[in-house]
């Protein structure tokens, strides 16, 4: 193992350790009543991009968002993650979120898929007023998905929708 290998490894350990990506306090949230969500998931991994989903949906309901302003897209994959997001984004919400589950393979599939997604995103909020919240696990494996669609380590869909109402309400300034 090279000496730059190593600090990398044990950042991404610290990354979520002793964190649960489902905690937020509620009263430093803007209330959600007002706001529109899309919420775009990826058919592919469904067992986690469902959980993501669900951690989304809550909190948002949770934070006072409407049952009827939140709108769910399904797409293939998460490559198509991008399109469902742009035309999200015309459908007068106030914030989207991209729910996704990439997990590493044999081959380098796994890294074109994972940085033309973030790429992807990232050009949809330079192009578009309206945010995108990035809710797409990049994993090294099924395990580390899971604890962190609903696991051991939270729901980073929860952690999204907190994002979106956040940008949300910075949209509205």
């Amino acid at each position: 193992m090279s000496l730059s290998a190593k600090p990398r490894q044990q950042s991404i350990k610290m990354a979520t350790a002793n964190k649960n990506l489902s905690d937020y306090d509620k009263q430093s949230i803007p209330n959600a009543n007002t706001f529109r969500f899309g919420i775009v998931v990826s058919e592919w991994n469904p067992e986690i991009t469902e959980g993501l989903f669900e951690g989304a949906l809550s909190a948002l309901l949770d934070c006072g968002a409407q049952r009827d302003h939140i709108e769910r897209w399904d797409v293939p994959g998460s490559f198509e993650l991008i399109y469902g997001c742009k035309k999200m984004q015309e459908q007068h919400v106030d914030a989207v979120i991209a729910i996704g589950s990439v997990i590493q393979g044999e081959t380098k599939h796994f890294d074109f898929v994972c940085q033309g997604v973030a790429q992807g995103i990232k050009d949809l909020n330079i192009v578009s007023d309206i945010p995108v919240i990035f809710c797409v696990l990049t994993d090294n494996t099924r395990e580390q998905a899971i604890a962190r669609s609903g696991g051991i380590h939270g729901n980073k869909g929860t952690e999204a929708a907190i994002a979106a109402i956040k940008m949300a309400e910075l949209r509205t300034k």
